[in-house]
């Protein structure tokens, strides 16, 4: 009999699956054992029945270990418990980028309600303490589920802070959110990468602006690059932007998939000009508006400030349209 030929590596790298690693590699000494036993003639027998058994043992375990990870999968698939939350500046200059700054105040305070984890990824801030890109690890329940419409371009139109003669401002701020799998089908070839260093700077203590912990990620072939700048380390930053490299590689092979099938290819993103829009949100009117869906609402700096629960809830009842729509 055979051991089943399945992936042990994965079985040993799932962290749901580290009772069965366990059982199977000390299984597999003891049927190694055991085959060397079979070499003498009067252990044969004996050990024939042995070899079966301990088979037979590690097949079971390697089998339940595989329904756990394929549940998983599914599971992680159909709605990720982890998400990478990008918010980049557009059209505008200063005052995009300090809308960028809150509008990521704005999901913050929306993840907390939700007791959701939230962790930096990446900051490049302009000299107004605005953002002009952010990156955000996600964490929680159905986080994918509730900020996946969030995708697209957000408008702003307001008379900004810095305005001298009174006049309305309309600028824009790219949201992107790509699940963050655990597991995916993409292979990364190591002569495809490149590797840069740098100090991580702004808050963080003396390691932080002193040693060189961020790193940044490029994959030559796409063109594509990641920093991270949230760790202490540099193999910490290292690790977290491969991931995410992956994460983006996968998402842009799956959309490739889907626009095969449906002989389309969607932009998620966008060019961040200002008629690429998903919503707006007018402060002289005190009024946000999601075109997708035709639905506005009013308060709006207390859903910035806290109650984007209310738009969030409206969309996800309405989600069947945006999906036939795209």
């Amino acid at each position: 009999m055979e051991i089943l030929d399945h992936d042990i590596e994965k079985i040993k790298s799932s962290p749901s699956t580290n009772y069965f690693a366990t059982q199977i590699i000390e299984l597999g000494w003891k049927l190694d054992e055991t085959k060397q036993m079979a070499q003498d003639p009067e252990m044969a027998e004996m050990a024939a029945e042995e070899i079966e058994s301990l088979t037979n043992q590690i097949n079971q375990f390697i089998t339940q270990a595989m329904d756990i990870i394929k549940k998983e999968e599914v599971a992680d698939k159909e709605s990720p418990r982890e998400i990478i939350l990008e918010v980049r500046a557009g059209a505008g200059g200063d005052e995009a980028s300090l809308f960028a700054k809150e509008i990521v105040e704005m999901y913050e305070r929306y993840a907390e309600t939700h007791g959701w984890s939230w962790s930096p990824v990446s900051l490049s801030l302009n000299d107004l303490g605005g953002y002009k890109e952010a990156s955000y690890e996600i964490k929680g329940e159905d986080v994918y589920t509730f900020l996946q419409w969030e995708t697209g371009v957000h408008r702003v139109q307001r008379i900004p802070a810095t305005e001298k003669q009174g006049r309305i401002h309309t600028s824009t701020v790219s949201v992107a959110v790509m699940p963050l799998f655990k597991r995916t089908t993409i292979e990364l070839n190591p002569g495809d990468l490149e590797f840069e260093t740098s100090r991580s700077g702004g808050a963080g203590g003396q390691n932080v602006n002193k040693v060189e912990t961020a790193v940044r990620v490029i994959h030559k072939p796409s063109g594509m690059d990641v920093r991270s700048t949230a760790h202490r380390t540099q193999l910490k930053n290292k690790e977290a932007a491969l991931s995410i490299l992956k994460s983006k590689l996968q998402a842009i092979k799956d959309e490739e998939d889907r626009a095969k099938q449906d002989g389309i290819r969607r932009n998620q993103i966008g060019t961040g000009d200002r008629s690429e829009k998903i919503r707006t949100y007018n402060f002289p009117q005190d009024r946000i508006t999601d075109h997708r869906i035709k639905e506005s609402w009013s308060n709006i700096n207390g859903i910035m400030t806290g109650s984007l629960a209310k738009v969030v809830d409206t969309i996800l009842e309405k989600q069947e349209e945006l999906a036939n729509d795209n």
